[in-house]
């Protein structure tokens, strides 16, 4: 009876893990293709694609927040330390 919760369980997890792999590497692609190959192309008569090519939010969104996630992990980095030795 263990040996099934095991197997079960151990199929949920692998399970999860391919879907989020998954979904992460939609969004990346598409990510990809908002910010660097749409501005590549030439222009399209579809609006959908068209409104992606004349977006510059997502081209500068990324390149800015670099700058925060560093700050943002340095400061996790000194809060963890101060923690384990106060």
């Amino acid at each position: 009876m263990l040996a099934l919760r095991e197997f079960v369980d151990s199929n949920g997890r692998v399970f999860w893990g391919w879907f989020f792999l998954i979904v992460g590497s939609f969004s990346f692609v598409f990510f990809l293709y908002a910010a660097v190959i749409s501005k590549l192309l030439p222009p399209s008569d579809n609006s959908v694609i068209q409104a992606i090519q004349n977006d510059w939010y997502y081209c500068f969104l990324v390149p800015l927040t670099l700058p925060i996630l560093f700050v943002a992990v340095y400061f996790h980095w000194l809060s963890m330390k101060l923690f384990k030795h106060a």
